[in-house]
């Protein structure tokens, strides 16, 4: 699929929504969204924000705009997006910051005065946010997002490898982080996560931020890289030495959680169903109070997660949907990004030469990372 086919897939997408909502018109600024509808471009420069820098305009009867100002405009369309795939707008830098009215203004002359206008994050009291009904129009991928999602994992899982073989013990958490950085950014990827954790500090917490704590004898990490607007996401455990039996036991359990969650993984499967075939699982494995202590993922793609399982999730498993299941039993985590897609599931960020744990859940093999031992 080339890429205008890919552009005008996505906006037949959103102009559906636009008929459905009775809409003139759709303003996208999350830098997530305006990577989503270019295939691939990115109107960020300060990665802090979720807003961009400039704006995507999709007009109900399927014309595409990007509005932006003079001193974004021209890098633009010189390098992130084609003016055969979207007529540019311009706005004079000054008049933009004085007032977002100026924006309004300008997507108004393209629509006509009377047009209803919506947006995707809340950026004016007169345009209406309906992020959540454009999420769902990401979640179902196109074939040129799977290849390129598929060489992106598939360069994460290189990358992580190749930062681990420069690990050392006695190095902090915060040089460890450093290293997988540095990896990540050789492929192009840039990591918007990166928790290292080592020893005790993996059974403390979660979400390790990296500190000055050096690594003596345990070692997580967990990364999500972007690239393309995609998301890899993937966690990996390494021991030096002998890994102790109880953590052994732990991360093969925290394993059968993630197979288990797998197997389910399939269209129709909704969110509350998910999170309860994970709370029977961590009961199996006799450790029943895990799944209170941290969520289990969900879906991914060009967010972390677009939606995360939880008791009273509504939203259902679609074929062609990119999942990151990250169950953990204290001390232990299994994470991986996966594609449900014909009924089955593709694995996307197994990382070479790192071994695996098997099993077998209704007829069918999965695995989960096991520990790396040094």
């Amino acid at each position: 699929m080339d890429k205008l086919a890919e552009i005008s897939e996505k906006t037949e997408r959103l102009t559906g929504l636009m008929e459905a909502e009775n809409l003139g018109g759709l303003l996208l600024n999350a830098q997530h969204n305006f990577a989503w509808a270019t295939g691939g471009g990115s109107n960020g420069v300060d990665l802090n924000k979720e807003n961009g820098t400039s704006y995507l305009l999709i007009r109900r009867d399927g014309k595409r705009f990007a509005l932006a100002n003079n001193i974004e405009l021209p890098r633009l369309f010189d390098e992130e997006i084609s003016s055969e795939h979207f007529e540019p707008v311009e706005m004079e830098w000054q008049r933009e910051k004085l007032s977002f009215e100026v924006v309004i203004q300008k997507a108004r002359e393209v629509l006509g005065n009377d047009q209803r206008i919506a947006s995707d994050l809340y950026l004016h009291q007169q345009l209406q946010p309906i992020e959540g009904l454009i999420a769902k129009c990401r979640y179902v991928l196109t074939v040129a997002e799977i290849n390129r999602y598929r060489r992106l994992c598939a360069d994460a899982g290189i990358a992580i490898l190749n930062a681990i073989s420069t690990f050392e013990a006695g190095e902090s958490e915060t040089a460890i982080s450093n290293k997988l950085c540095i990896a990540l950014q050789q492929f192009g990827i840039v990591p918007i996560v990166s928790l290292v954790a080592t020893d005790e500090r993996i059974e403390k917490y979660r979400h390790p931020v990296p500190k000055e704590n050096v690594w003596r004898k345990v070692l997580m990490v967990v990364v999500c890289g972007k690239r393309e607007g995609l998301i890899a996401n993937l966690s990996r455990l390494i021991c030096i030495g002998e890994v102790p039996a109880e953590l052994k036991r732990r991360n093969e359990a925290t394993g059968y959680v993630f197979a288990k969650l797998l197997s389910a993984t399939r269209k129709g499967v909704s969110g509350s169903d998910l999170y309860q075939i994970a709370s029977d699982a961590y009961a199996e494995q006799n450790f029943p109070n895990e799944i209170n202590l941290h969520h289990q993922g969900g879906a991914t793609g060009y967010k972390s997660r677009e939606w995360v399982i939880h008791p009273k999730s509504t939203e259902e498993v679609a074929d062609c949907q990119a999942f990151a299941w990250n169950p953990t039993i204290t001390g232990a985590k299994a994470e991986e990004t996966v594609l449900a897609i014909d009924d089955g599931i593709e694995y996307l960020t197994k990382t070479p030469g790192f071994p695996q744990i098997s099993f077998q859940i209704e007829g069918h093999d999965y695995s989960a990372p096991d520990i790396l031992s040094l």
